[in-house]
């Protein structure tokens, strides 16, 4: 059998390419129940979300992806997504089956390849992968990768009294990468911390408290990936729409407001981690708030 290519999206951002490896498309009820707010009635104040962002049902389209890109020949991967095989209480997440190592192969970043996973927090569906099943159990999917988050993040959930559900996750996708001395905990002052050339981890807390979202500077560019400090686009157009998953939903609005105020007319992309394609775009105001100007793939 001939090996089948696969077209990955992919953006330039200077010298560095930045590759969207594919996980799942999320189902409809996901952002009615992640985003209570964004109802039909908001979605129609911004007829420029769909057919990309929402359907005609006013359902949000979200995605869960990760980001692949080589920096002076360090090869990150930014967040996991959910991962294959894991007892999860989200029906939709629950023992997933995906092709998502063929793809981040296909991409040309085999799993023993990667050297820098970057955790933007520590939910489910940005970890999941970070560990793959064999007969010893849970094991770092990426054997000569560092893994690396933040600590005020290690910090809030250690220090917390989870329920079952995240204990689960942290069983299965956090402690064994801990176990096998590949995690990194980093301080993230506000002005933000570089961890290659060109990448620097900026502080956008609300969502969790030590999340961050990733810079990427190269050749005059620069691009954003954000974590969940965004979750959609209807974001732009109504910062005040929070997730209801955030551990502080004041924060969390602030955060977004500052970063869109900063990134308002500029030349930065923004890459959404649950944005479905186009996935990218420039932030631009609109009517006392902002949309997102779509930016394709330059090659995919």
């Amino acid at each position: 059998m001939h090996a089948v290519s696969e077209a990955v999206p992919a953006w330039m951002v200077g010298e560095i390419t930045v590759r969207r490896i594919d996980e799942t498309a999320l189902p409809a009820p996901t952002g009615r129940w992640l985003l209570p707010d964004a109802t039909p009635d908001v979605l129609a104040q911004a007829p420029w979300l769909r057919p990309d962002f929402a359907d005609r049902n006013g359902d949000l389209r979200l995605a869960t992806h990760s980001f692949a890109l080589e920096v002076q020949g360090i090869r990150l991967l930014v967040d996991t997504g959910i991962g294959n095989g894991k007892p999860r209480t989200n029906p939709a997440w629950d023992h997933l089956d995906t092709d998502y190592l063929r793809r981040l192969t296909a991409a040309g970043f085999a799993p023993e390849t990667v050297d820098l996973v970057l955790l933007t927090h520590l939910h489910t569906d940005h970890v999941g992968w970070n560990t793959v099943a064999d007969k010893d159990g849970w094991v770092p999917t990426f054997p000569r990768a560092r893994y690396l988050t933040s600590r005020t993040e290690w910090d809030h959930w250690s220090g917390q009294d989870m329920d079952e559900a995240r204990r689960q996750m942290f069983r299965d996708s956090v402690h064994p990468v801990r176990d096998a001395g590949q995690l990194d905990l980093v301080d993230v002052p506000a002005e933000g911390t570089e961890v290659a050339p060109g990448v620097r981890l900026l502080p956008t807390p609300g969502h969790t408290p030590g999340q961050f979202a990733v810079e990427l500077r190269s050749a005059g560019q620069t691009a954003l990936i954000t974590g969940d400090c965004l979750h959609h686009p209807v974001q732009l157009s109504r910062p005040d729409i929070g997730s209801c998953v955030d551990t502080d939903p004041a924060q969390a609005a602030d955060t977004r407001r500052t970063l869109l105020a900063s990134l308002a007319g500029t030349d930065t992309l923004l890459l959404g981690s649950h944005f479905p394609p186009p996935t990218a775009g420039r932030v631009r105001s609109e009517g006392g708030a902002y949309r997102l100007s779509p930016v394709g793939p330059d090659h995919g």
